[in-house]
């Protein structure tokens, strides 16, 4: 039989109250279980249910604010283990099981015949401030040097992280910190959220001695993956003093392959959010845990608070120098406003954009007898002119929400439809080439070059492959497959001055009469006739 107490703390007023029946109501109501008449708990708040094994569980009644285990919101019967704390509101109680061997974790020590501690695991709101706080024990003079002493550590700590300006410089700090202050650990590692999806990174490791630092495995296989999960994902702080006579660690086969006898483990949560993992452990087991465990456990967490902003800062650094580097690149193919969007969707999964296949138009726009063109001019002049042409174009391909593909000597490589869906792409590609060309006359009209210079437009619609494609050292954002072919093709029946679309173009257009017939063609590679339609931009 398992008994529930629940302990209500109200400023220095500690309430407990035994629960002796099987169903027990919670609320604001006098004539609930349990009476709490304070604002944020509803009437009838939530009811725990003791189960035919004996085991407690809570469920909400529907009330306005919610009920919490751990901070996580009960949408169904959840069911209580020892130390667990449950929020009402603002109102917080502790589970206290009196058959605490029945629980995976413990919220005080498990005690075993020779009086050894087995493992605590904390809210870790409830550690913030006690290790600052001395042993009750100790008389007032030595209590207030020793909360002194605490406070002014912290503070070095503090300014030391501050200080910190790489992810290494602040693991150099904790290391140094942990392994003087804690003598029971053997290894450290800081674990993060690098990308913040909830997938817990290893960005650095120590050991005390120096001589076994080479025998960490870079991929973290040593640390206990199981333990840093939970204290990511329920924010709480975990230690344990010997995980083979621990009934936690008794199914976990994989703690035990890697030596671990004892472990601590803390959130780094800075305000509401936790950005990773403090985590340390030990080859024997921590029998001064049973003695000081909860005063380390204190100090751990109390110091993975400092480190957490640290932490969050240099996130927010490499966040933004990656996104600067992201724009520099992206702002070669991309309107800014595209651009802008792919970087705060986060579309860049390991720097690349993700090959994908999408419904888009295709545009090859080539500059009229360039080959003649480059007899006569000196290639300084060639670039000259390939460079001021290519950034008039340019802004009509951008102007319409177009992607930049490629230069292909004299001609440009654009598509609309990628890497953002457009489903008026058909209608953008014509509108920049009747963009294209009305500047390119006006810039002869103006006296842009020697002579007057002239575009062929071709544009095909339909399914690609579109993202990026290259080797480790080149990458290209490309558009494959036969519709992007088939526009290449066309631009040679294109006549000077003009542009030509595709059928499947003309079927997309909102307005298709801007377009008339130019007839039936056969494509070298295509084994299809393909009608091709013509307008004059004139």
């Amino acid at each position: 039989m398992t008994e529930l107490t629940l302990r209500l703390q109200q400023g220095d007023t500690e309430t407990t109250v035994t629960v002796n029946q099987d169903e027990f109501t919670i609320g604001r109501l006098p004539e609930c279980d349990l009476y709490l008449p304070f604002g944020g708990v509803s009437r009838k708040h939530a009811r725990l249910l003791k189960k035919p094994n004996g085991a407690w569980a809570i469920e909400d009644l529907g009330s306005k604010n919610g009920t919490q285990v751990n901070q996580n919101f009960v949408t169904a019967a959840k069911e209580l283990q020892n130390g667990d704390i449950v929020w009402l509101g603002n109102i917080s109680l502790l589970v206290l099981l009196a058959n605490p061997a029945m629980q995976l974790m413990t919220q005080h020590a498990a005690v075993s015949g020779d009086g050894e501690q087995r493992t605590i695991l904390r809210n870790v709101e409830q550690l913030q401030q006690q290790w600052i706080a001395a042993d009750s024990h100790d008389d007032d003079i030595d209590n207030k040097n020793k909360s002194i002493a605490r406070l002014k550590d912290l503070v070095d700590i503090a300014k030391n992280l501050c200080a910190a300006a790489s992810i290494e410089e602040i693991f150099s700090q904790v290391q140094q910190v942990v392994f003087r202050y804690l003598d029971s650990i053997d290894r450290l590692a800081l674990l993060i959220d690098v990308n913040g999806c909830s997938h817990l990174e290893l960005v650095n490791a120590g050991t005390r001695n120096a001589s076994q630092q080479k025998y960490l495995a870079a991929d973290g296989s040593w640390i206990s993956r199981s333990i840093c999960q939970r204290v990511f994902e329920e924010k709480v702080a975990i230690q344990t003093a010997d995980t083979h006579k621990d009934e936690r660690f008794s199914g976990e086969h994989s703690i035990l392959v890697k030596g671990i006898r004892s472990a601590m483990a803390v959130p780094l949560w800075d305000e509401n959010k936790v950005v990773g993992v403090l985590y340390a452990d030990a080859h024997l087991s921590s029998y001064h845990w049973a003695k000081n465990g909860e005063e380390e456990l204190s100090f751990f967490s109390a110091l993975a608070n400092l480190v957490a902003s640290s932490v969050q800062r240099w996130l927010l650094v490499e966040k933004l120098k990656t996104e600067e580097v992201i724009r520099h690149r992206l702002e070669r193919y991309h309107s800014p406003a595209v651009v802008q969007q792919l970087i705060s969707v986060g579309g860049l999964p390991d720097g690349r954009l993700p090959t994908t296949e999408s419904e888009i138009s295709i545009l090859f726009a080539d500059l009229v007898g360039f080959t003649a063109l480059s007899e006569r001019l000196t290639p300084t002049a060639i670039a000259q002119l390939l460079n001021n042409l290519f950034e008039e174009m340019l802004q009509e391909v951008f102007g319409y929400g177009g992607t930049l593909d490629k230069y292909i000597g004299d001609c440009i490589m654009a598509f609309f439809g990628a890497p953002e869906p457009l489903l008026d792409h058909a209608d953008r590609a014509t509108a920049a080439a009747r963009g294209m060309l009305t500047r390119l006359q006006r810039l002869n009209a103006n006296g842009f070059w020697e002579e007057p210079l002239q575009l062929r437009i071709a544009i095909n619609s339909g399914k690609a492959v579109v993202g990026d494609v290259g080797s480790s050292q080149r990458v290209d954002y490309t558009a494959l497959g036969a519709t992007i072919n088939l526009a290449a093709r066309m631009e040679a029946v294109c006549p000077p001055g003009e542009c030509v679309i595709s059928e499947a173009t003309y079927q997309m257009l909102s307005q298709p009469l801007d377009f008339q017939e130019m007839g039936d063609y056969r494509f070298k590679g295509i084994d299809r006739l393909v009608k091709v339609y013509q307008t004059k931009m004139s």
